[in-house]
Parts: structure tokens; C-alpha cells; sequence
């Protein structure tokens, strides 16, 4: 049985040996970043089983209630599993130096701190006290609108998605969509393949970029695709918590 130590040095590392120079560069040409194979196949089996386990989760929405699409998530609680507590606590010290740079290039005076407990304890300073981390739930004719997950003052302006479901075995269609609104001119729209245990970095609100003038905010939105067939498995990893 795999402790919290475990799940805590076995991300780390996994994080730690990623191309963080190559990540960066794809974050701020294209605002989202492919991280393949991050999870093995039996911790995304793992996470999908535990989805009938009501005491790990906060909440439950069911999306068409909503107008968010159709489908439903579920929020877990504290104390997170271990799994998703360590990809928050490894990932975040990697990405809060890009973080840092995007704000710097849009005149943004917010600065991030180097660790994720002091980046949450700022975000429960302020009454943000509730989880974000989520799994959600597909079935056929599911769909999740072009949406941002903003859920206070304070906000990271990057998260991860990691799907847990295997494209063309357990689900047809489904894509992951990403749009970004650049001033004055059309929407673009991108569609990011992912395999089972595949990670999506990508901009949760706003990203910088350069023009003529200088910088410019381009807005993001992201959302899933209707599902043709099956069931497919998402888990999104939010690093600020929720009023």
C-alpha cells in the first residue's frame, strides 16, 4: 500500500524530470502544454473506482442543472487523497515562476510564492477554504461548455487537466477544447489530443502575448466536446482554493 510519502516523492520526481524550459515555452507560445504518460494506467483506474466513494468529495454538480453542459463533477474534500495532493504540492513550484512572469508582462502586481502552502494559506487568509480539485464524469451525448474555473480573488493562472479514460477503448469523441480571445479579432480554437494519464497544463483566465506594442492579454476558455460514446474520466487539478 503506497503512503502519502509514496505518492509525495513518486510525483516529485516525476515532475522534477519534466523539460520545464521546453513546458514554458509552449505555455506562453500556444497557452497550454502536453505532458504525456504523467499518471500510470492503474492510478487513473484507481482514481475512476474511487469515484463512488462519497465521503472523498465535498459536492457533486450535475452540469445541465447548471447550464454548464451535460455530464456531472464532483469536488474532493480535505484531506485530498494523496495522489492529487502531491501533483498540487510538486507542480506548483515549477509553474509559479511562469506564473510570476505572465503577471509581470500583463502589469499585473500579484507575485507567487514558491510553495503551495503558502500560496493556499494566502487563499484561506482570505476565505477561500474549500478544496478545487475535481474528477468528473462523461457519459454519451456529454459535454462540458467553454467555461474558466475562477472561484475567488485570489487565482493561479495555470491548472491541469489529466485524463483518466482511454480515447477509442472506453469513449468515442469527448476532445478537450481550449479558444483564446485575442483583442479585436476572432476566436482561435484548439483541439489537444490526450491518451489515458495524459496532463493538459494550460492558462486558466488570462496569458500574455507580445505584439508590437508590447504585451497583450489574450483570454482563455476551455470546455470538452460531446461524447459519442462510453464513459470518459477527467481530473482537474486547481492550485487556489474556493470561496
Amino acid at each position: 500500500m503506497h503512503t502519502a510519502a509514496d505518492h509525495n516523492n513518486s510525483i516529485a520526481r516525476r515532475a522534477a524530470a519534466l523539460d520545464w524550459q521546453d513546458i514554458c515555452t509552449e505555455l506562453n507560445e500556444h497557452g497550454c502544454a502536453h505532458l504525456p504518460g504523467l499518471l500510470q494506467a492503474q492510478e487513473c483506474e484507481a482514481l475512476i473506482a474511487d469515484y463512488a466513494r462519497d465521503d472523498l468529495y465535498r459536492s457533486r454538480v450535475v452540469m445541465a442543472r447548471h447550464g454548464f453542459g451535460r455530464g456531472e463533477y464532483k469536488y474532493y474534500r480535505y484531506p485530498l487523497p494523496d495522489l492529487i495532493g502531491a501533483l498540487r504540492d510538486a507542480f506548483y513550484p515549477h509553474l509559479a515562476p511562469q506564473a510570476n512572469r505572465w503577471n509581470e508582462a500583463m502589469g499585473i502586481d500579484i507575485r507567487y510564492p514558491a510553495a503551495h502552502a503558502d500560496f493556499i494559506a494566502r487563499c484561506h487568509a482570505a476565505g477561500q477554504l474549500r478544496p478545487t480539485p475535481l474528477i468528473l464524469k462523461y457519459g454519451s451525448g456529454d459535454y462540458n461548455c467553454l467555461h474558466q474555473d475562477l472561484y475567488g480573488e485570489h487565482v493561479f493562472p495555470i491548472q491541469m487537466a489529466i485524463l483518466l479514460s482511454e480515447p477509442g477503448r472506453d469513449f468515442s469523441g469527448g476532445e478537450f477544447v481550449i479558444t483564446e480571445q485575442r483583442p479585436r479579432m476572432q476566436s482561435r480554437a484548439e483541439v489537444v489530443p490526450l491518451r489515458q494519464g495524459d496532463a493538459l497544463l494550460f492558462a486558466v483566465n488570462e496569458r500574455p502575448v507580445s505584439g508590437t506594442r508590447g504585451y497583450y492579454r489574450v483570454k482563455m476558455r476551455h470546455g470538452v466536446s460531446r461524447l459519442r460514446s462510453g464513459e470518459r474520466y477527467t481530473m482537474g487539478v486547481i492550485f487556489h482554493d474556493a470561496l
